[in-house]
C-alpha cells in the first residue's frame, strides 16, 4: 500500500491508524475488511478532510473495544446474535463481503494449482493429515509433484471472524471437525503455529516452508502468495474470484436473518466459493456522542454511495443496492441521540 504511506503510521505488528491530528472517527476490529476500510477512509479523507483511525486487531477485540464503548464502532466478521445485540444495546449492520482462501508454502506448486476439499482441509487441521505427499492430498492432485515434507498447520492467534468463517465451513463439511474444534471466532486448535491477524498468518506462511494457513484474498494477493483451489458444495474445484464471492452471496436473505447476520459459508451453488463472509459493523444503538456518531454513518454512507470500484478493485463485493436501502433504513429505525432522536 505505497500510496498510503503518507496517511498511516504502523502502530504494533497489525494495527494501522491515520494521523492523530485527522482523526476524527475510531473504530476497531475485523482484520478481514483492513484492505478496503483503508482505501475508503484515504479516499475519504481527501473528499471530506474527515479521518478515521481504525485499528486492524481483529474481530474479538473490536467486539470487546465497541461493548467497552472505547471506539465509535466495532467491526467483526462473525454476526453477533440477536440476544445477544440486545443485551448491549448495539444494532449491527453489513459493510463488505469478500472470501477467504487456503495458502501454501511449497516450492514447485504454482498458486492456484493445488486442490484440496474441505474434508482434506479439515484432517489437515485436525493433524490426521501430516505430509504433502499423503494419499489423500495426492489423489486430488494427479501430475503435480507434492513433496515429501511435513506439513506445518497456521492458524490464527487472537478472536478473529477470519477464523469464524474458516471453522464454519469446516464444521459444515467435517462431522468430526465439528465435534472436536467447533466453529468461533476463537477455536482450541489441535495442531499449529498461531499469528495475529490476517497479517500475521500471511507472514507464517511466507516465512515456513511446506506451510498451510488461511486469509482473506485481498491479502493472498496483496503478498502474492500461492492459493490452492477450493471444492464447493455443488463438488467444482474453484479459484478465488469475486464473481464467485457474488455467487455465493447471490442468495443471502437479509430480510429474514436478525441483524442481517447472514453467513455465506459453504452455500449451494456451481460457482459459489465455499468460504464466503460478511464484515459487519457494531454500533451502539444509543450514540451518547451524537455528532460522532452521524459521521460515521457518513462515512458508510458515502463508501457504499463512491467506494464500490475500490472494493471490486481489491477482490470485494459490494453490497446490493436493495441492501444498502435495507441497511440505511435500519440506521433510521436504530440509532438515536440521547433524546431518542434519529441519528441519520
Amino acid at each position: 500500500m505505497k500510496q498510503m504511506v503518507n496517511s498511516f503510521v504502523v502502530a504494533g505488528s497489525v494495527a494501522m491508524t491515520f494521523n492523530a491530528m485527522a482523526a476524527d472517527m475510531t473504530g476497531a476490529g475485523a482484520t478481514f475488511p483492513y484492505p478496503i476500510y483503508a482505501k475508503w477512509a484515504e479516499s475519504y479523507k481527501a473528499a471530506t478532510g474527515n479521518g478515521l483511525n481504525y485499528q486492524s486487531v481483529g474481530s474479538g477485540a473490536g467486539i470487546k473495544q465497541i461493548k467497552a464503548k472505547t471506539v465509535d464502532f466495532g467491526a467483526s466478521d462473525m454476526p453477533l446474535k440477536a440476544e445477544d445485540l440486545d443485551a448491549e444495546g448495539l444494532m449491527q449492520f453489513p459493510a463488505i463481503m469478500g472470501g477467504v482462501v487456503t495458502v501454501v508454502n511449497l516450492d514447485g506448486v504454482a498458486p492456484g494449482q493445488l486442490k484440496m476439499t474441505g474434508q482434506v482441509v479439515a484432517d489437515i487441521y485436525l493433524g490426521k493429515i501430516t505430509k504433502w505427499n499423503a494419499p489423500e492430498i495426492s489423489a486430488l492432485n494427479s501430475g503435480v509433484k507434492l513433496p515429501d515434507a511435513d506439513i506445518t498447520v497456521v492458524h490464527r492467534a487472537d478472536g478473529s471472524g477470519t477464523s469464524f468463517l474458516f471453522t464454519d465451513w469446516l464444521s459444515k463439511v467435517h462431522p468430526e471437525f465439528k465435534a472436536k474444534i467447533g466453529a468461533g471466532t476463537a477455536v482450541k486448535w489441535a495442531v499449529g503455529v498461531g499469528g495475529k491477524g490476517n497479517e500475521g498468518v500471511a507472514a507464517n506462511v511466507q516465512r515456513i516452508k511446506g506451510s498451510i494457513g488461511y486469509v482473506e484474498w485481498a491479502y493472498a494477493k496483496k503478498n502474492k502468495m500461492s492459493h490452492t483451489q477450493l471444492k464447493n458444495k455443488d463438488g467444482q474445484f474453484l479459484q478465488p474470484d469475486d464473481d464467485n464471492f457474488k455467487a455465493a452471496a447471490a442468495n443471502a436473505e437479509w430480510t429474514k436473518t436478525p441483524g442481517f447476520g447472514v453467513v455465506l459459508t459453504d452455500q449451494a451453488g456451481k460457482t459459489s466459493w465455499p468460504v464466503t463472509g460478511v464484515s459487519f459493523i457494531l454500533m451502539h444503538k444509543t450514540q451518547a456522542d451524537a455528532a460522532k456518531g452521524k459521521e460515521v454513518l457518513k462515512f458508510f454512507d458515502w463508501a457504499f454511495k463512491n467506494g464500490a470500484a475500490s472494493a471490486v478493485e481489491l477482490d470485494y463485493v459490494p453490497l446490493p443496492a436493495s441492501v444498502v436501502k435495507l441497511v440505511q433504513d435500519s440506521w433510521k429505525a436504530n440509532l438515536k441521540d440521547a433524546s431518542g432522536k434519529s441519528v441519520y
